[in-house]
């Protein structure tokens, strides 16, 4: 009987151009096969994420962390384990029963240089490191799809790429490392995925919900550098001098002026000096000010054209005030712009998982990723996952000393990723 029904919906639907129901029927098929598999995997991972979070690493030096993923995936049985890219990344390559297309999956290793404050049984063990931005989760989030999927490969049409990558938070000083050089030293080749997915802790939403944006999702991120150089008088003959300091109070001052009124209100723009230093003593004029900020923004020609405004404006009051300065922009992260049409195609799956009452609204951050970068080379979608709890008192932000996560977030969302993976390569064959 269920077999004619699927023949009648089958043959309606070619007629009508479209075929939801027999689609239906195969999504929930496999929905109940995944949640069966993460079911059972759910204690191991939260394992897994444990030992994770006890022996947090920074960046480009995650060698335990990658040590236990390689060897996690290798004994889950992927086709392909590659390690040592961009220093301690990982790609794994899980090729499906069936032919079809490739997407992939990333997840961020590395951890923060804070020092953890809340008492748990598997508080950090590394003094001043702890893992206070959920990578931990990510990434045993990504081993939990890798090992649901490696249990139903047989009816899976076409390939899935895992990406471990190290300092996303940044490579030290000197060093190369995250996405960049990840992409650089071949992780997105052979094969190309035609999509990648990814996802990011959210403690604005509550455990086992998340949150989806079209278009902007989080800001670029810029370095700035300014370099003031004025002229040193004795502090009681100040007219002898140009006073460095004086100099930079007015071009601090400014540049705030670039966000009333140089730019299009309703366009994201954020300028933050974090640092300043200058002079040598109370009764010396300064003769050089150093400054040191970020600059934020959501749309990438916004971005194209600060760089030459904030020169302009330092450029001018120094000018004006008889100082020099030099004015240094290093390019940082793009915007994480999620493709709308992969939004689209990906938003019915994601409803059927969660439901309109699982999904929450947030508004784009400016805080940065540098999964933009593979976004710029193919098409990307990057969410927000719920991990707060207020009865277990999980509400602390990310980057700070007591952040934890509920951790029901890792099974609701290895559930969830390993189906939008399953649905994209069905929906995507051609």
């Amino acid at each position: 009987m269920r077999s004619s029904v699927k023949m009648f919906c089958l043959v309606g639907a070619f007629f009508l151009g479209f075929v939801p129901f027999v689609l239906a029927d195969e999504f929930d098929d496999t929905r109940k096969i995944v949640s069966e598999v993460v079911k059972k995997l759910e204690p191991s991972l939260i394992e897994f994420r444990h030992d994770l979070h006890m022996f947090p690493e920074l960046s480009n030096r995650e060698s335990r962390t990658s040590q236990k993923i390689a060897e996690k995936l290798l004994k889950i049985g992927l086709d392909e384990v590659k390690t040592g890219i961009a220093s301690t990344g990982i790609v794994a390559v899980l090729k499906g029963g069936k032919p079809g297309p490739t997407v992939a999956f990333r997840a961020d290793m590395d951890a923060l240089p804070i020092q953890e404050t809340r008492d748990m049984p598997y508080k950090s063990q590394n003094p001043g490191v702890m893992h206070a931005c959920g990578h931990d989760v990510h990434t045993t989030i990504g081993i939990g799809v890798a090992e649901t999927l490696a249990q139903i490969k047989d009816q899976i049409p076409g390939t899935v790429k895992f990406i471990f990558q190290p300092a996303e938070e940044g490579a030290p000083d000197g060093e190369a490392g995250g996405a960049g050089e990840m992409i650089k030293q071949g992780a997105l080749d052979n094969p190309r995925p035609d999509a990648i997915f990814g996802l990011h802790v959210e403690s604005e939403g509550t455990a086992g919900k998340i949150s989806l944006l079209s278009g902007p999702a989080m800001a670029s991120e810029d370095g700035l550098k300014i370099v003031i150089i004025g002229k040193s008088a004795h502090g009681a003959k100040p007219h002898n001098g140009i006073d460095a300091i004086v100099v930079a109070a007015n071009v601090i001052n400014a540049l705030q002026m670039i966000r009333s009124r140089r730019t299009d209100p309703r366009e994201a723009f954020v300028l933050t000096l974090g640092t300043i230093h200058g002079g040598a003593r109370a009764n010396i004029i300064a003769e050089r000010v150093e400054m040191v900020g970020t600059i934020r923004n959501l749309n990438e020609n916004i971005r194209r054209e600060a760089p030459d405004l904030i020169r302009q404006t330092v450029e001018g009051v120094c000018t004006g005030l008889g100082a020099t300065c030099t004015v240094e922009i290093d390019p940082g992260y793009p915007v994480t712009y999620n493709n709308p049409e992969l939004v689209d195609a990906t938003m019915p799956a994601l409803k059927r998982i969660f439901g309109t009452q699982g999904m929450f609204r947030i508004l784009p951050h400016t805080g940065a990723e540098d999964f933009s970068k593979y976004q710029q080379i193919i098409p990307g979608l990057f969410f927000f996952i719920g991990i707060a709890n207020p009865e277990k008192k999980i509400t602390s932000a990310i980057h700070t000393p007591d952040f934890d996560v509920d951790e029901s977030c890792i099974a609701v969302n290895t559930r969830a990723m390993s189906l939008l993976l399953i649905d994209y390569l069905r929906n995507h064959k051609n």
